[in-house]
């Protein structure tokens, strides 16, 4: 995309479109995965007006401070929901995440993901219409009161091993579980596949659970560093939150996948989804492998035949909590953005 035309190419198809886009971990349309690929999704609505912004980290002393720029940019009369693209490897997924839901309304969903790049870790782009840059994250809002949203996001991993504390950390930066190195405490556990991080990592990925809170959020480790025996991870770890070791299984991570597609078609009443988007983490697909295309029928199966769905594989996916309407980071999950208008 950054050595190619094809960005002025569908400016020209779609000219008064907004378009919006990103690198990706894989490339969804219906129930097919494809790499190197680029899927194009045109969306037309009848009442429904939407409104777009961007911003590069550079220009910004945190992710967090990205958020409420953004955010602020967005105006708020009518505002429905918003979706939101962001750089897989330099942004905080989290902080942008919380920079944003501090100035939206409470009733505004967000939901949308950080780009991809297979599972190289090395570089990622978002783009805007023809603005397209690393370190970049796009919000865009959908106004009014004829688009009906739904939302769900599940894992399928489960929790192995003994419960940690975190008690070095800096923001994404975790130093030390129960006061030891945690990149050691890690290699430990990961054995000969300690040799392949940090692509290995996304088959294990950390469950938190945060101080005061009953849900758990799943990190995904996007680098090591060695000298300092530290792991970056796509969203905060705060110190005094506890960490267990995940592991997944192919049948519960399609379970997972069936029961995202569920709860995003809950909040529609009844009627079934006219488009859906959805952004599952790269750590399923490298897990699942060749049966990848299985989660995308299990959710197709729920979604129906009439809906059209489109999305890629991430480093990170960004949803509400599935028992509040807290917006967060997740990692590992399959997130479904549900869409209907009103005739």
């Amino acid at each position: 995309m950054q050595n190619s035309n094809l960005l002025a190419e569908i400016a020209c198809r779609f000219p008064d479109a907004q378009h919006l886009g990103c690198s990706t971990s894989g490339e969804i349309f219906q129930t097919d995965v494809y790499d190197e690929s680029l899927v194009i999704t045109a969306i037309e609505f009848k009442h429904t007006p939407i409104n777009t912004v961007s911003a590069c980290i550079r220009d910004f002393s945190s992710a967090h401070e990205l958020g409420v720029s953004l955010a602020q940019q967005l105006p708020h009369q009518e505002l429905r929901y918003v979706f939101a693209l962001c750089d897989g490897q330099l942004i905080n997924g989290s902080a942008l995440v919380a920079g944003v839901s501090a100035i939206l309304p409470e009733h505004v969903g967000v939901s949308g993901g950080l780009a991809g790049d297979a599972d190289r870790f090395e570089k990622t782009v978002v783009w805007k219409n023809q603005q397209l840059d690393v370190g970049q994250a796009v919000l865009c809002g959908f106004y009014g009161k004829h688009l009906h949203i739904g939302h769900g996001s599940l894992g399928g991993w489960s929790a192995f091993g003994p419960e940690r504390e975190i008690t070095r950390s800096e923001n994404n930066i975790l130093f030390e579980l129960d006061g030891q190195p945690a990149l050691d405490l890690y290699k430990r556990y990961l054995g000969k596949f300690s040799e392949q991080l940090p692509a290995s990592a996304l088959r294990f990925p950390l469950s938190l659970k945060m101080p005061g809170e009953l849900e758990t959020v799943v990190r995904t480790i996007l680098s090591v560093n060695e000298q300092d025996h530290s792991m970056i991870f796509a969203g905060d770890v705060p110190m005094g939150a506890t960490a267990k070791l995940m592991k997944a299984s192919f049948d519960a991570i399609i379970d997972g996948a069936h029961g995202s597609a569920e709860f995003a078609t809950m909040d529609l009443q009844g009627s079934s989804p006219e488009f859906a988007i959805l952004i599952s983490c790269v750590g399923r697909r490298l897990v699942l492998g060749q049966r990848a295309f299985e989660e995308l029928e299990a959710v197709s199966n729920v979604l129906g035949s009439s809906c059209i769905h489109s999305g890629f594989y991430s480093y990170g996916e960004i949803s509400p909590l599935m028992e509040s309407a807290q917006c967060r980071l997740h990692n590992q999950t399959m997130t479904i953005t549900t869409f209907k208008e009103d005739e």
